[in-house]
This record gives structure tokens, C-alpha cells and sequence, in this order.
């Protein structure tokens, strides 16, 4: 006959609750989010959407691995939002997410919001790595939590300009911008370089990133007689520009950045694209070291090409979660300072800071439409120097 003793029944049980409890603990999962600001709706969305597409790749990507911190498995979480493009909304997007408690920022697209906003993170201490703001003010504050793994403009308007002088022998440039502080500060840099050089610029034109009517300026240009349009702005403008040079019978070029340098500037501008020039920072995504494995996983998730700068987004996210394990923790304040040490082999390539959070020898790549296609015609991996990089005159605007 079996005999219970209750004393030995009690401990028994208490012993079986410990070790669950301390089983539970153990594998008790950490959640920790990572931000994500771009414009989610507007005009600007689909370049937006592709940046937010990038990092929920890599936060599925780490996930799938498997992360552990302090001996803790720790599980991504995806706190997107949007900033509409706007400076304003933006500082609120900040702020939304410090609230959040992420433990760090990728974004965002424009430079006027990336300015305004890295001052919110700084105050937090929380990481911002920006996949897109090329405006050189964005790192030329100061903070320490500022990144970016793009080249800036203070490299990508003279290497458009060198193209322009050197490839295309333009002598007569027209320059128009749309007030905004990426595509005014594109613009100075791109300006102050064929100045520099002997170029005439013939005319020097301002729109806004909300126009698409620019006959009235195009008019003007015309009567100058130039042989190349420099557009500093984004592809909702660029496309309805080239169009209506076309309907003009303007003959001259058009050249622009990495604003424009998408997949929907062809679909606005329809045949009247052809020809037209445009610079990215960064490779030819398929010459990218891990750019033809990513092109065919983005493609199969999201049922639709990469935009611009989703790579990056990816490689941000990468460069967060490398910093994390390196520091064995998830807090900003612990993680931080190991940012500045990156030597992180990404899809874009290879990633490092210089001291102001610049990604170091970041390539530019000058592309061309041919038969409805961008197609690459040369890239720089150490893209031209800038002597002054030329800020944005209204770090307020709501550009890239």
C-alpha cells in the first residue's frame, strides 16, 4: 500500500514551482522596439513605405535568427510611424516614439524632418541612423546620436556637377529647386561647383514640393537657352517637370538626385523620361554585396520593386542590433557608444561612422533612363570631397 507523506508532498511541490518559475524566467522573451519614420501617406509615400518595408525585413530577419541579450532571448517589435514629410509632424513623431520607449530610430526620409527630430532623440539619448537624409546640416549639429548611411549632399552636388561639366560638356545650366532643405541644399552644393568651374548659370528658379506646374518657370528657363535643368526635389515634381519641358520643346537635359531617381519619377514623366539624369548615394542596388539576394526577397514579400532606399533601412536596423550585441544590452545609454565603432559588412557594403556619425566613403552612383529603365553609367566609391558642404538655408522645411 502506497504511503503519502505530506511534508515530502509539499516540498516536492514547491521544488516543481522554483524550477518552473526559474525555467520561465530564463526563457522569458524581451520585447524591445525599433522606430520608423518616414511619410506613410502623401505624395511621398511609396518612398516612405519602401524604408519602413526595409527594416521590418531585418527586424524579421534578426527575429528569425534568434537575439539574446544578457542571457535573455530578446524579440524585435516594429513602432512604425508617419511623418507625412513634414517638420512639424515630425518633432510629434519623435516624440511619440521616445514615449514609446524604442530603444532606437531608423529614419527618417527627409531631411527637413530628420533635423528637427534628432533634436528630440539627442535630448532622449536614443539612436537615430538616418537610411536617407543627405542634407549635410543633419549631422552638422553636434548630437551623438545621429547617424546616416547615405553620402551627403556636400558630396552628391559636386559629383552630379563634375557628371554635368565633365560627361555632358554643359555650358548654360539652369538650377531649380523646391525650397526645401534637401532640395535647395542639393541644388547650392551643385551650384557652387559649376560656379567654381567656369559654368554659366543661366537661371536660378525656386518652386515648392506641393507644385506640379511649372510652365511659367519653364517659359523663363527657355529663353535662356540652356542646355541642362538641374532639379533639386523629389519625384512627385520631377516627373511633371520633364513632361512639360517636353510640351515646351525644351531641349535641355534634366538632371536631379537621388529625389528623383525612382521607378514613379518614369511612370509621372511616361516617355518623356528618356534621357534623363539623376545621381543615388549608394551602389546600383543590384551591384550592391548582398543587393541581388535582397531585390528578390523584397519582391516576394511585398509583390513590388524597390523604390529607393529600402537597403538602407534594412542595413540601419542591422547596424542597431550588431551595436546591441556588442554591448550585451538593449539600453541606448549602454549601446551607443559602440555605434561609433561600426565595421558592419551590410547590403549596401561596407558601414562606418566618422566622428560627426557620416557614413565613411559612401559611393555615388549617376544613372541614366534609357528604353524606360534607369540605368547605371558610372559610381564613385570615394565620391568627390566637399570643401564646404553647403547646409540648407531653412533646416525647418520638410524635405529630404
Amino acid at each position: 500500500m502506497l504511503r503519502f507523506d505530506l511534508k515530502n508532498i509539499v516540498l516536492c511541490l514547491s521544488l516543481t514551482v522554483f524550477l518552473s518559475a526559474c525555467g520561465q524566467k530564463s526563457n522569458d522573451t524581451h520585447i524591445i522596439k525599433i522606430g520608423s519614420a518616414s511619410p506613410l501617406t502623401g505624395a511621398q509615400a511609396h518612398i516612405g513605405i519602401d524604408i519602413r518595408n526595409g527594416v521590418e525585413l531585418a527586424i524579421e530577419a534578426v527575429n528569425q535568427t534568434g537575439l539574446r541579450l544578457a542571457d535573455k532571448p530578446v524579440k524585435l517589435e516594429l513602432a512604425a510611424e508617419d511623418d507625412e514629410a513634414n517638420a512639424t509632424k515630425a518633432t510629434t513623431v519623435a516624440q511619440k516614439l521616445v514615449d514609446a520607449k524604442v530603444v532606437g530610430v531608423v529614419g527618417h526620409f527627409n531631411s527637413g524632418a530628420s533635423i528637427p527630430a534628432s533634436k528630440i532623440y539627442a535630448d532622449a539619448g536614443i539612436p537615430q541612423i538616418s537610411p536617407a537624409s543627405t542634407n549635410p546640416d543633419y549631422t552638422l549639429k553636434g548630437y551623438k546620436t545621429t547617424f546616416r548611411v547615405v553620402a551627403h549632399d556636400g558630396q552628391q552636388g559636386p559629383a552630379l556637377a563634375h557628371f554635368a561639366l565633365d560627361q555632358l560638356h554643359a555650358h548654360a545650366i539652369a538650377i531649380i529647386d523646391d525650397s526645401t532643405s534637401y532640395g535647395q541644399g542639393l541644388a547650392d552644393n551643385f551650384e557652387a561647383t559649376v560656379t567654381a568651374a567656369g559654368a554659366k548659370v543661366v537661371a536660378r528658379e525656386h518652386t515648392t514640393d506641393k507644385d506640379t506646374d511649372f510652365k511659367a518657370i519653364l517659359t523663363k528657363i527657355k529663353g535662356k537657352n540652356a542646355d541642362l535643368i538641374m532639379f533639386g526635389g523629389i519625384d512627385p515634381q520631377a516627373g511633371p517637370m520633364k513632361k512639360q519641358m517636353v510640351e515646351l520643346g525644351i531641349k535641355a537635359a534634366l538632371m536631379g538626385g537621388d529625389g528623383m531617381q525612382t521607378p514613379n519619377f518614369i511612370k509621372l514623366a511616361g516617355s518623356a523620361a528618356e534621357g534623363s539624369f539623376a545621381s543615388i548615394p549608394g551602389l546600383p542596388k543590384e551591384k550592391m554585396p548582398g543587393g541581388p539576394a535582397f531585390l528578390t526577397q523584397y519582391q516576394a514579400k511585398y509583390k513590388t520593386e524597390v523604390q529607393l532606399f529600402a537597403p538602407m533601412g534594412y542595413d540601419a536596423v542591422m547596424v542597431l542590433v550588431e551595436a546591441m550585441k556588442r554591448a550585451n544590452s538593449s539600453d541606448p545609454a549602454k549601446y551607443l557608444p559602440e555605434i561609433k565603432k561600426t565595421q558592419y559588412q551590410g547590403i549596401i557594403g561596407p558601414i562606418a561612422f566618422d566622428e560627426k556619425g557620416d557614413l565613411v566613403n559612401g559611393p555615388i552612383t549617376i544613372y541614366q533612363v534609357k528604353s524606360g529603365q534607369w540605368v547605371a553609367l558610372e559610381n564613385s566609391k570615394s565620391p568627390v570631397p566637399e570643401t564646404n558642404p553647403t547646409p540648407a538655408a531653412s533646416p525647418d522645411k520638410s524635405k529630404k
